[in-house]
């Protein structure tokens, strides 16, 4: 018995869109990327009833976890499509048929093998999306190495904790980028580079550091990436073939530093397993099973959105990856989607934002696109409407999830209802467990009751990198990950988010979470973006302050949003404070920096 979401597609005109594409492919009828068409492989579609009675959920599927490495599944898939775009870096003219991609990433993984690299040895990736940067994605796994994503707007400082942290061996990375001088940076924490012959660096502060390769020009003591790829002979392409048989798809293969919005950031440990699997459920259930999959990824690679959301569905689906520019620029997006007919779009809530805003955003053509992913944070639900509409991107889905989860456990279905996209981050992920509990007492909550979010599963990341005291903060001795998000379940097993547990405001003994303000206030017809915060009130405890970017060409006044409030939202969650601003303090990964922004609203009100 087929399921009910082929029954539907059978009968949509993606169906009709797809079938002489598939047929071109030799994958019509039998085969779509390597999965019968069965119901063992579509059994996923929306719940129709509920069938949670308290907020824990487990995706139970029939789908099984595949035991792949990610060279495994980028050599089946090159076989597959040997012809096909793997990648194409618009700004740099750079197209890679899957063929020429496998081919560089065997000939640099032999190389990393001959300037002494091992199985197990750390190497950091420190920059902007790059063909480089993907390369080393795909090269360091073949071979068996680490790889560790560094922050590409990191300092120095933030740099050298990094390195010592993880040990790392090798570091990659341009010798400039905007203001960032990487070369420069790297030598005030390591001033020997200058004077060291590569691949023997012998550091005081960074004495695990071996290697320095960088992309462009050849500084002292560093090696030109052309360089690492001739090094490969014969002899270390054998040994290389030699290492994949002793790969286990349970190896770590990235150390995935989070964003470090409280203290230092600490590196979260992900294995083939976790991550390909991740990237494999996702792209099932937005269909990169069947679609023609041009997936524009302005989104960072040094973040699990660019990786895994975006490279692994490379290697898993043989899909083509457009990247628009090194760092994000919305204008730049919106000429990739139009020049490159991509079919599929990524984006944060500000980046999607930050495009629609562009001001010759109507002379673009977008009716390529036909699904996307929006994620790592909250979304505004009228954002969300007028990328589903004006950007022609109908099957957008939103997704949920963390570093060290892999990073996604809550998606959108293709076909859910606009409620569900708009009010919740999507249904529990295959094979994956959540429960919502209450932070103080540990407890489970009753259904559609605010709590702590816990996750559980293949997912999880294997710990934080040489911190087991982190590593046993955040996971508790029956492997439930706590994410410090506070989250709504409902009975069907759709998660809204509320906020995260130290976001939330305390006013006058009022619980108040910031993501419903926000949610409200983004129906102001001037209003393009609002954060909210708590500050700090010698009454009060706290107070809620309301940071706004304000429409181009639009005015309003404090006083005015406040109105807007009166009456449609609870006395007590109206803003007091309305500051109007210019932008966010962001991560490079697109997330609004909340405690950053509380400070600045704090010393702004003189508080």
């Amino acid at each position: 018995m087929i399921s009910r979401v082929l029954q539907r597609w059978l009968a949509s005109k993606a169906h009709l869109q797809t079938k002489k594409y598939l047929q071109a492919s030799g994958l019509w009828p039998n085969k779509i990327q390597g999965f019968q068409i069965s119901s063992a492989h579509y059994d996923e579609s929306p719940p129709m009833r509920p069938t949670l009675t308290t907020s824990y959920v487990h995706g139970a599927s029939h789908i099984p976890l595949i035991s792949k490495t990610t060279g495994q599944c980028l050599e089946e898939t090159t076989n597959k499509f040997p012809d096909r775009e793997a990648v194409v870096f618009v700004r740099e003219g750079i197209r890679k048929t899957f063929e020429q991609f496998n081919k560089d990433v065997n000939q640099l993984a032999a190389g990393l093998l001959a300037i002494g690299l091992n199985k197990g040895d750390c190497l950091g990736m420190w920059g902007p999306n790059s063909y480089e940067w993907i390369l080393l994605q795909f090269a360091t796994a073949k071979a068996g190495i680490i790889l560790v994503t560094v922050n590409p707007a990191y300092q120095s400082q933030e740099l050298e904790y990094i390195l010592k942290k993880v040990g790392c061996k090798a570091l990659v990375f341009p010798t400039q980028f905007k203001t960032q001088n990487y070369y420069q940076l790297l030598l005030k924490a390591c001033p020997e580079l200058e004077r060291s012959i590569p691949g023997d660096i012998q550091s005081v502060r960074l004495p695990g550091l071996k290697a320095v390769i960088v992309l462009d020009s050849k500084p002292p003591g560093a090696f030109h990436l052309d360089e690492v790829m001739q090094a490969g002979s014969t002899s270390f392409v054998q040994q290389l073939q030699e290492l994949q048989k002793a790969l286990s798809f349970d190896d770590p293969i990235c150390v995935q530093f989070t964003s470090g919005t409280t203290g230092n950031p600490k590196g979260a440990t992900l294995t083939h397993h976790s991550t390909i699997n991740n990237a494999r459920f996702m792209g099932l259930r937005l269909g990169y099973h069947w679609r023609v999959m041009r997936i524009c990824v302005p989104v960072p690679l040094c973040h699990c959105f660019g990786t895994v959301i975006g490279g692994l569905m490379m290697a898993v689906y043989g899909a083509t990856l457009i990247f628009p520019s090194p760092s994000f620029e919305g204008k730049a997006a919106l000429e990739a989607i139009h020049k490159e007919k991509c079919t599929i779009i990524y984006g944060t809530p500000t980046m999607y934002i930050d495009m629609l805003s562009q001001p010759d955003f109507s002379k673009y053509d977008l009716s390529s696109l036909e699904a996307g992913f929006i994620g790592a944070s909250l979304v505004p639900k009228e954002i969300f409407k007028r990328i589903m509409t004006e950007m022609h991107c109908k099957e957008l889905a939103t997704v949920y999830g963390t570093t060290e989860n892999s990073p996604s456990t809550f998606f959108s279905f293709a076909k859910d209802e606009l409620r569900r996209k708009t009010e919740t981050v999507g249904y529990i992920a295959p094979h994956t467990e959540a429960k919502i509990v209450d932070p103080i007492t540990g407890l489970i909550v009753p259904l559609n009751t605010p709590g702590e979010i816990f996750i559980r599963g293949y997912c999880n990341m294997l710990g934080y990198w040489a911190d087991p005291e982190k590593t046993e903060e955040a996971i508790t001795a029956d492997r439930w990950y706590k994410t410090g998000d506070l989250g709504i379940l409902d009975e069907f097993g759709y998660l809204k988010i509320v906020g995260r547990c130290r976001d939330m405001i305390i006013r006058g003994g009022e619980n108040i979470y910031p993501a419903e303000t926000e949610q409200f206030l983004h129906t102001h017809p001037k209003i393009q973006e609002a954060q909210v915060v708590g500050v700090k009130d010698e009454r009060m405890g706290e107070e809620v302050c309301a940071c706004l970017r304000i429409k181009e060409g639009e005015v309003v006044t404090a006083d005015e949003i406040k109105a807007f409030c009166k009456g449609q939202i609870a006395h007590f969650k109206i803003p007091r404070y309305v500051v109007f601003v210019k932008s966010y303090p962001m991560t490079v990964s697109g997330k609004i920096q909340k405690h950053i922004l509380r400070k600045e609203m704090e010393k702004h009100l003189g508080l």
